[in-house]
């Protein structure tokens, strides 16, 4: 499971998705990807947008896909955008 910082805004944007990048590579053997966003208390909509990359590349390694925790706000964002149906809650 990858984890998401309590903090992703535009600033830590790049660092945290080179983190999630090491992560999926780690992952060699998973057939789904799962992002644990329960620690994530402030962000911005570079949230989104790191989180539609990582889903892009698991996508791209065959994987499926999902989020745990996502907290109202972030999910309230992601309707606002249009894009809450591609970030799928983790069971």
């Amino acid at each position: 499971m990858l984890v998401l910082p309590t903090r992703l805004t535009h600033d830590e944007a790049p660092a945290c998705m080179r983190m999630l990048q090491q992560g999926l590579k780690g992952q060699a053997d998973s057939s789904s990807t799962v992002v644990d966003a329960t620690a994530l208390t402030q962000f911005d909509s570079s949230a989104l947008a790191v989180l539609l990359e990582c889903r892009r590349e698991s996508s791209a390694l065959g994987r499926g896909f999902s989020v745990k925790g996502l907290s109202p706000r972030l999910r309230e964002l992601a309707a606002l955008y249009g894009i809450a149906g591609l970030l799928p809650a983790a069971p």
